[in-house]
């Protein structure tokens, strides 16, 4: 919008504004409900998975602040707290058969018998003491693992002391190390039952927690918190020894008919074989909570300050803490459009003009207010938060000082509180443009923060960063204030023609009409490096040392440092409508398209040198078909189908030139209304690369009037594959080409070079390989 040179009436204004404001996208600090209601996502150093990836489990296991499900396909989910990488299941994410949470780790025991960890690498988590192989089962303590072979006896790794170094002896087995059937790590100690029954326990023993009570007999399951420990009885009860200070003895009437126990922290959970809960003790005076409705529950975990419970649907239910959205957000995501992130502390706006809240809550600022309703916007400070009126008021909740009072009142907004159309929250001070457009700041000011640059005029939007502020004005041109010492108040030029600003970290992000972004400041991490094509993007935001850009498709392009995975979007990257980003997390909105098919079969498999991938559908659906892409790690997603693939209830597509290493394949849905809904990945594991050449001998043979040939290659190279008569002759040449190493396969149709039919008899086929050469006979019987 171009600037006039005449007065500005406030009519006029108030009309540029709202033209103004619709345009700005997912500001970091400033949001509409414009966009279509979703479901939130995050990922990064916090992640929030889809509520349809909490389904379909086998297990489930709660960690120190994350959580681990393990799906009945063998494949992991994650969420919660990602500052180690606990919630990066690495690849390949499949053949689990078994999870197990710890502090700031992650386990999953494969069904061959080894044992795979991820997160945090201090005190050696990560050294599985070889040979790793022949595991039956593991537990996670806060930073140690225990691990129980098939001839029973226990491998212990990881700390062995306290966190004063004092030596405690935790990883210790004692002699005999045998005949044991269950293990479970606490927090300092260790336990495990033995065939007979009894239980032996080690390490830390400051409360007892170690000291069994007699008689040490009958025992069927074990579980250990942070200083106390529990034996489930073959009669049912539940005996508890160890730290009492927070009610951890203390089994609620009837202590009998338990099937299987769980002990966090400080707390302890047992299931009936009804399928209820009974919890007792105290996680951070949260008390003894229990999930609402407490029926059909097949199995429980509990962690430092949240439980977890399987339902018999296969669906998981969590309930205590939710600071690192260890506890997912559940429903309470859903019918989201807009967003705001805070260092440590989220927030979303659903379409009914309510907010939704989580994180860290040590002033409130996760809390909605009493009267949660009538929001239009939204913006999360670094310990406050702000909510726009319908009314053009601003509520302000959460902490009001930082280490300096006389620097503070981030929530007091200044008289009068009418007005306003725009809202973002800084570090400790907030911004708030009115209707006139005018930029109102208040809080703490030590870097000019607050000062608003001469004229205070023509504002349509505002963002705000930890020590920085920007102003987006009606002719499109941005304005900075605050700290300048990266650069990111300096607006580089031309300064014109910008619908949206986000103010990161130490950088700046700024949408240009043209759907291109511009990105100024600090560049550590090239975080103002901006992916090309840098076109077609529709909204920005910025964290810390990342940067994310909204595409028109409904994609997200995240560049910048990649740690605890914060440029990482989930799968399937389409369908987002808004995002955030703040610290190292980043966030996104992603729609929710009612998806019309349900499949009982989606796989890949290699196949010589090619791959099948196999679907199927429950039902007949009505919709246009699909298209079928392929994914390998680090590349863009590729189609394979050029025809839409429609007609069928099973399928079968065969990828011929597959890449060697792992791949993801995903089927893209097209609906009858020009929608689209995505589902996947099916996993295609890495090809084996065989030890020697190999041809083996065609199936079938004889054969009539097709035959196929798979050949091994031990390396890339050369590959010549001919057939010949009986004399020697060269009939008909299958291959010709270099090829990768790994399994192939090829056919032979009965044709020779010219394409005219060969008659019946016995031919042979030759597999050269440099100086290598295999052959096989083979009978042709028309």
């Amino acid at each position: 919008m171009k600037t006039r040179s005449a007065p500005w009436k406030v009519t006029e204004i108030r009309l540029l504004l709202v033209l103004a404001t619709a345009l700005v996208a997912a500001l970091a600090g400033f949001t509409t409900n414009a966009g279509a209601t979703g479901e939130i996502l995050s990922w990064g150093g916090t992640v929030v998975v889809a509520q349809d990836a909490l389904t379909n489990l086998s297990a489930v296991s709660a960690g120190e602040g994350h959580s681990l499900g393990l799906k009945t396909d063998g494949s992991i989910v994650a969420w919660g707290r990602n500052n180690s990488g606990q919630c990066t299941v690495p690849a390949p994410n499949a053949g689990f058969a078994a999870v197990a949470a710890g502090g700031e780790y992650s386990l999953g025991l494969k069904a061959d018998g080894s044992v795979v960890v991820w997160g945090s690498s201090q005190d050696g988590l990560h050294d599985v003491p070889a040979p790793n192989l022949g595991f039956t089962a593991v537990s996670a303590g806060a930073y140690h693992v225990l691990g129980l072979k098939a001839d029973k006896t226990i491998v212990a790794w990881g700390r062995n002391h306290s966190s004063e170094g004092d030596y405690l002896g935790q990883c210790d087995v004692p002699a005999p190390n045998q005949d044991f059937t269950a293990v479970t790590a606490g927090g300092l100690h260790s336990l495990g039952l033995k065939s007979d029954g009894s239980v032996v326990c080690w390490g830390n023993n400051r409360s007892g927690q170690c000291d069994v009570p007699a008689p040490n007999t009958g025992f069927t399951a074990i579980a250990a918190g942070m200083d106390h420990s529990m034996g489930l009885k073959a009669n049912g009860s539940i005996v508890v020894w160890g730290d009492n200070s927070l009610g951890q003895w203390n089994v609620p009437a009837p202590n009998s008919g338990f099937t299987t126990l769980a002990a966090s922290r400080y707390g302890s959970v047992g299931l009936r074989p009804d399928g209820r809960i009974v919890a007792w003790g105290d996680d951070w005076g949260m008390g003894p909570a229990v999930p609402y409705p407490n029926a059909v529950f097949t199995m429980i975990s509990a962690g430092s300050m949240h439980k977890l419970a399987l339902k018999s649907d296969g669906t998981a239910v969590a309930w205590g803490s939710n600071v690192f959205a260890q506890c997912n957000l559940n429903s309470r995501s859903l019918g989201c459009t807009a967003l705001a992130a805070g260092p440590m502390h989220w927030l979303g706006l659903r379409s009914n003009g309510a907010i939704v809240g989580w994180g860290v809550d040590n002033c409130g600022q996760a809390t909605p207010p009493t009267v949660n309703t009538g929001f239009t916007a939204l913006s999360a400070g670094q310990h406050h938060s702000l909510g726009l009126k319908t009314d053009g008021s601003i509520v302000a909740w959460g902490c009001n000082s930082n280490d300096v009072p006389e620097h503070s009142g981030q929530c007091n907004v200044p008289a009068p509180n009418t007005g306003f159309v725009a809202i973002a929250g800084g570090g400790y001070f907030s911004l708030g443009v009115k209707d006139d457009g005018s930029v109102v700041a208040w809080g703490d000011n030590r870097l000019g923060q607050c000062d608003v640059p001469a004229p205070n005029v023509g504002f349509a939007a505002v963002a705000a960063s930890d020590r920085h502020s920007l102003g987006l004005k009606l002719d499109g041109s941005i304005v900075g204030w605050g700290d300048d010492m990266f650069g990111q108040c300096s607006v580089p030029g031309p300064n014109t023609d910008f619908t949206a600003v986000v103010a990161g970290g130490r950088h700046s992000l700024g949408l240009k009409a043209d759907g291109s972004i511009v990105a100024w400041g600090e560049n550590q991490s090239g975080q103002c490096d901006v992916p090309a094509p840098n076109a077609g993007f529709t909204a920005v935001a910025a964290g810390d040392l990342h940067s994310l850009g909204l595409k028109a498709d409904g994609t997200i392009v995240a560049w910048g440092a990649r740690g605890s995975g914060r440029c990482d979007v989930p799968e399937p990257n389409v369908g987002f409508t808004e995002i955030a980003a703040r610290g190292d997390v980043s966030l996104g909105i992603r729609s929710l398209i009612p998806q019309s098919v349900q499949l009982t079969l989606f796989d890949a498999v290699r196949r010589g040198g090619r791959a099948t991938v196999r679907w199927a559908l429950s039902r007949p659906v009505d919709h246009a078909g699909f298209h079928l892409w392929r994914q390998a790690p680090a590349q863009d997603r590729q189609r394979l189908s050029t025809e839409l693939l429609d007609g069928r209830d099973t399928y079968e597509f065969d990828d011929v030139a597959p890449p060697s290493g792992p791949a993801d394949y995903w089927l893209q849905e097209l609906t009858t209304g020009g929608g689209e809904n995505w589902y996947g990945p099916a996993r295609l594991e890495a090809a084996v690369i065989p030890g020697a050449l190999r041809l083996a001998q065609n199936r079938p043979n004889p054969f009539n009037p097709s035959t196929s040939f798979d050949f091994d290659l031990p390396r890339p190279g050369r590959v010549v594959l001919t057939v010949h008569d009986l004399r020697g002759a060269r009939v008909a040449t299958l291959v010709d080409a270099d090829l990768p190493a790994g399994e192939q396969s090829r056919a032979w149709h009965g044709l020779d070079d010219d394409g005219a039919p060969m008659p019946s008899g016995v031919y042979f086929v030759r597999l050269s390989v440099g100086e290598e050469v295999r052959t096989v006979k083979v009978i042709m019987a028309r």
